[in-house]
Formats: structure tokens, C-alpha cells, sequence
């Protein structure tokens, strides 16, 4: 929290938030305490011997049918390797750090005379239960080159090391200031080091609650919502936890705490709380739970080219929900699929990338292969460069012989490919693979996995689990392909986008230009612009030309529609930071609309105008789009 703090402050949401959290599992430490456990230095933000404590709790040797521990050298020796992580900016240490958390760190030990490398983990991932936790309150650290310090809140702590830190203001403070000061902490001249072992911020208010993690900027920190499935209207569980009466270490902690500077004495009796839930309260148990906590930093944390991201609520749910989903088999031990619906904009490709990090870390699937289809060359490749800026390495299957040679030889664990290979392999090679171990994640679910070249992808792989994602409205004869695959495993809808601030609202409006078309005028353009030719020619010519789309084309159809538009939007629009889109059927006819528009109103009050062009359609099969 800065250099000093409110009564208000704490008392409303800091005092609450702990007591919310020690009733989860963490255990609270007071100020004093922490600074014991650090050796007394504010310089240092590992609790070392809780660290070391729980690294021998945790770990074993597993070696010929025995168990063994630990030496004491490489207990200490895993310690100074999480403690002196060499500091190359922020983002780049954290990621260190994250991936010693967790992968673990590679320690030589001879164990019966037989020497030999062994991994050591600093977090049981898969057993939350193992691990210990604790909370402090004002945990002053020093500031990089200065002996003032700055003191978040609270900050939660996995086995010695700091987790997640959380800033709290008055609720007559926009929670945008716990935001902007828990990014101001990570600079280089404030306190580095304590974030580059975090993994989650928050910032709250009591009323109002966001959440981020290291080197996340102001704009996409979120709000956390828990699905219909997850959500307890009631508060039921929620209610339990808050209800129950704080340990008395943790109650007369808390009281000296709050009681600071006002020379109060902590009252005998019951510590009994009866409050109103509040949406702190319910952000907190939804990220703050230690297993939960853990699945956050574990699966649904990526580094994304350099910058660390955390998932949205629907990435996770999405997530959680297919994973629940692929552990139903049918008669045939295939494993359940289904389709994704994540509106355009909701981050379906950190998604995948998410998706696969689960896959491959479930207990219940051995060995997965992940291949990852589209339509479309941007797209490929697009998805190719999301794994691997997230540290996962694809192979790009160039061709339909390097389809079937990635996958028949188990060359890769993820291979991403154009849908229309598999058309292409099958035809180079007759290959099947019958694992149901095999995961087919397709993106724009319609275009491939529903169409054309779903047979295809069947035919190779008849066992395997296909999952589709995508973000464009079903048609109705579409409905019934997506039962038939497997339906719809999760949603998150344009409303629901809007209402997150994840894509900005689209407004539509019919508009119908009348055009009157004078027949004589344009006779005598054609005989015009058609002289020379044979009239077998001419009436070719003419008939193509009598199309509709090809006469709204004339120089007259676009000026009185461009008219049109630049009337409509100086009325209404111009001036309201709203922007408009024109598609134009043809790149000629865009030219013009925009020499047009350039030419319409009065000076100042032109609508300006850009021409962007895309790129050809690249789609089997769309060679002339």
C-alpha cells in the first residue's frame, strides 16, 4: 500500500480480504513475523525457512523401488538458485522464475553409490493440499537503490515464496488507483524483485474487484466472473467460509492490525462476523483459493512474445469445461468432443494455447498428439506463432507428405496444419491412426470441420477427439452438424464481450438508398463506350453488364450512396469518437467511393475516409474471392 494507509482503508477491505483468506488455508503472519522469517532484511521476499521446510516436506527420491530424501547441500543449493535468479528486467526474471516453479530445478545426488541427476520441485502442483500458505499484511520492501520501501497490502505466499499481492483502497476510491499503484511497484526504481515471483495482482475497493498478473498494463486488467456452474447465487459456501471464527493467532493478529496507532485493547470473547458478501469477497474465493490459485499460475498463465498473460474467465471455463468434457468415452472408448462458440475478439488463440498446456498436463491422458487445423495460410501461421510465443513448439506441416511423416512417425507432440493437407495426405499415402489420444483442435469450425474435408480428417484419424472453436453465427442448417459432433461444450457471446469491455459494441442500421435509373441515359453511355465492337459483342457485353452488381458499379450508384453515407454519418456520428466500415464490392468501386467522399460537404465537416485492401482469400478452393 505505499508509505501509509487509512483507518478507512484497512477497515473496510484490507481487514475483511484477510479474514476472508485465512478462513481459506492461509495462515497469517503479522508484519513482525515476516520480517523474522525473511532473516530481517526487507531487501529479501522469500520466507527461506518456510521455504526450506517445505522443500524437504515435498520432495523425494525416487530411485530403484526406493525413497529417498534430499541432502541438506541441495535443499540449500535449490534455495540459492530461486534466490539469486540473475535480474534481466522484470519480465524476463519472472519468466525465469516461472519456469523454475514450474519445471522444477535439476539436482545431481548419488543415492546407494549411484550418482545421478534428480528434479526437485519448489510447489506440489498436483496436491495443493501439501503445500503450506501464508498471508501478510504491509509487507515493507526495500526499494531498488534506496533504503525507503513500499508496502502492498497483502501478499499471499506458496511455500515461503510470494504468489500473488493484492492492494486495497477505501470504497470511496475508484479501484483504479489500487491498479495504477501495483503497476507503479513493479517499476525498476520501486520494488522488481518482489514481482518477479509473483504470478497474480489484484486491486479492489471492497465493491469492485481486478485482477492481472506481472507487466499487465492498466487497460486489460479484468473483472472475474464465475459461470452459472460455478456461481453460488446464494453465497451458501461462500457464506460458511466467512462465517466461521478466526484462530485465535489469526484473530489477535488481525486486531493489533487494525487497533495500530488507535491505543485499542482486542475485547475477550467470541470473534463472530456476520456481513454482507461483497464482490471482493467473491473475486477472492474465485482466484485466491489455494488450489485454484495454483490451476491459475500452472495452466492458464502464458508468455506471449515476451509478455505475460492470464486468462479471461472464459478462456478458463472454456478450458475446464473440455477437459471435463474429452474424460467421457462412448462404447468405443473415443473420447467426447464438441465446439467451441467464443465470439470474434474473445482471445480463442490463447485459448488453444491454453487448451493444449491442460491436455498435456492431465493425469487422465497419456501421451497426448495435438494437432491444430485451419483453412486458411494467416491463420496457420498466425497459430504456429501463438505456440511458439507462448514456449510451445509446433511443427508446421508444409506439405500433405509432411502431414502423414509428423504424425505416422510420432515426429511431433503438436503439429498445426492447413485442413486441405489431410485431402493432400491421403492421397500421397493411405495412413490411419486409431489412438484415441489424438486431440484435432480446428479453428472456424463451419468452413472445415463441418464441410467439406471432415471425412478427411476422420478417415485418418477415426478415434481421435476433435474440438472446434468458433466465433461466427450458426446458420440453422448448421445446428444440426453441431449436435451431431458433439454440440456445444461452451459459449461466450457477443453481449457478454461487450459487457467485459473485451471488443467494443457494434450498432446496425438499415439504410436503402433509392436509385432511379434512367434508361435513355445510360443507352446512350453503352452505345458510347461500345463503339467499335460487333453487336454479337456488344449484346455479351450487355448482358454482363445488366447484372445488378455490376451496374450498381456506375459512377451514379456509388456517388448517391456515398452521398447518402456522408449525410447520415455527419448527422449523426461525426464528432462521437465512432468510427464506420464500407465494404465495397470490388477495389475499383473503393477508389471511388472514397473520391467521392472526399468530395461531399462543406469544408470541415468532410468525413474522412481510408481505402484498406485485404488480402486475396487464400481458402481451398476460394482461388477466384
Amino acid at each position: 500500500m505505499g508509505d501509509g494507509f487509512t483507518f478507512n482503508e484497512k477497515h473496510l477491505s484490507q481487514i475483511p480480504a484477510l479474514q476472508l483468506l485465512v478462513n481459506l488455508g492461509y495462515s497469517y503472519l503479522t508484519p513482525a513475523q515476516a520480517i523474522s522469517l525473511r532473516g530481517g532484511r526487507l531487501s529479501n521476499v522469500l520466507l527461506e525457512d518456510v521455504l526450506r521446510d517445505s522443500l524437504k516436506r515435498i520432495n523425494r527420491i525416487q530411485h530403484k523401488g526406493g525413497v529417498y530424501l534430499f541432502s541438506e547441500e541441495n535443499i540449500q543449493s535449490a534455495i540459492q538458485r530461486l534466490k539469486n535468479v540473475k535480474y534481466d528486467g522484470l519480465l524476463k526474471t519472472n519468466e525465469a522464475v516461472y519456469d523454475l516453479l514450474t519445471l522444477g530445478v535439476a539436482l545431481e545426488q548419488s543415492v546407494e553409490g549411484d550418482l545421478r541427476s534428480f528434479t526437485l520441485n519448489y510447489i506440489d502442483w498436483r496436491n495443493p493440499e501439501n503445500n503450506v500458505y501464508h498471508v501478510s499484511a504491509e509487507f515493507a520492501v526495500e526499494r531498488a537503490r534506496s533504503h525507503e520501501t513500499a508496502r502492498p497490502d497483502i501478499l499471499l505466499f506458496v511455500n515461503g515464496i510470494p504468489f500473488a499481492v493484492i492492494e486495497c483502497k477505501s470504497p470511496k476510491t475508484e479501484v483504479a488507483q489500487a491498479v495504477s499503484q501495483t503497476i507503479r511497484n513493479q517499476r525498476d526504481e520501486y520494488i522488481p524483485a518482489l514481482f518477479t515471483y509473483v504470478q497474480l495482482v489484484l486491486g479492489t475497493n471492497k465493491n469492485e474487484c481486478k485482477y492481472a498478473t506481472v507487466g499487465t498494463p492498466a487497460k486489460y486488467w479484468s473483472v472475474w466472473r464465475e459461470e452459472h456452474e460455478e456461481r453460488d447465487e446464494e453465497g451458501a459456501a461462500l457464506r460458511e467460509i466467512l462465517d466461521r471464527p478466526l484462530p485465535q493467532e489469526a484473530k489477535a493478529g488481525l486486531y493489533e492490525l487494525l487497533a495500530e496507532g488507535f491505543n485499542m485493547r482486542e475485547p475477550d470473547g467470541e470473534y463472530v462476523v456476520r456481513r454482507a458478501l461483497t464482490q471482493q469477497d467473491r473475486t477472492l474465493y474465485a482466484l485466491c483459493r489455494p488450489e485454484r490459485l495454483l490451476r491459475m499460475a500452472l495452466l492458464f498463465t502464458v508468455f506471449d512474445g515476451g509478455r505475460r498473460k492470464i486468462a479471461r474467465y472464459q478462456q478458463f471455463f472454456a478450458v475446464e469445461r473440455i477437459v471435463e468434457r474429452v474424460k467421457q468415452r462412448d462404447e468405443a472408448a473415443r473420447r467426447a468432443g464438441g465446439i467451441v462458440w467464443h465470439t470474434q475478439g474473445s482471445g480463442k488463440s490463447l485459448t488453444m494455447v491454453m487448451l493444449a498446456k491442460a491436455l498435456v498436463l492431465e493425469a487422465d491422458i497419456r501421451t497426448p498428439r495435438i494437432v491444430l487445423g485451419t483453412d486458411r495460410v494467416d491463420l496457420d501461421k498466425q497459430l504456429g506463432n501463438t505456440f511458439a510465443a507462448c514456449g510451445l513448439t509446433p511443427d508446421r506441416a508444409e506439405t500433405g507428405r509432411h502431414l502423414v511423416e509428423l504424425v505416422a512417425e510420432h515426429k511431433a507432440h503438436i503439429v498445426t496444419t492447413l485442413i486441405n493437407k489431410f485431402d493432400k495426405a491421403l492421397t500421397t499415402r493411405k495412413f490411419q491412426d486409431d489412438s484415441t489420444e489424438i486431440f484435432v483442435l480446428v479453428d472456424e469450425t463451419q468452413r472445415t470441420q463441418l464441410g467439406l474435408f471432415a471425412a478427411r480428417m476422420r478417415q485418418m484419424f477415426p478415434n481421435a477427439c476433435y474440438i472446434g472453436f468458433t466465433g461466427t453465427p450458426l446458420l440453422k442448417r448448421e445446428k444440426s452438424d453441431v449436435t451431431r459432433f458433439g454440440g456445444i461444450i461452451h459459449t461466450y457471446a457477443i453481449n457478454q464481450a461487450v459487457t467485459d469491455g473485451a471488443i467494443v459494441p457494434l450498432l446496425y442500421e438499415g439504410r436503402l438508398v433509392e436509385i432511379e435509373q434512367n434508361k435513355a441515359a445510360i443507352d446512350v453511355w453503352f452505345e458510347r463506350h461500345t463503339q467499335g465492337l460487333t453487336q454479337a459483342q456488344k449484346a455479351d457485353l450487355k448482358k454482363k453488364y445488366a447484372r445488378a452488381e455490376m451496374l450498381n458499379k456506375a459512377d451514379q450508384v456509388i456517388y448517391m450512396r456515398a452521398f447518402d453515407i456522408s449525410a447520415h454519418y455527419r448527422q449523426n456520428w461525426q464528432g462521437t469518437g465512432f468510427k464506420a466500415q464500407l465494404v465495397a464490392p470490388s477495389k475499383a468501386a473503393a477508389l471511388k467511393y472514397k473520391t467521392f467522399l472526399d468530395e461531399l460537404g462543406e469544408e470541415g465537416t468532410k468525413v474522412s475516409s481510408e481505402v484498406i485492401i485485404s488480402a486475396p482469400d487464400e481458402r481451398e478452393g476460394f482461388d477466384e474471392v
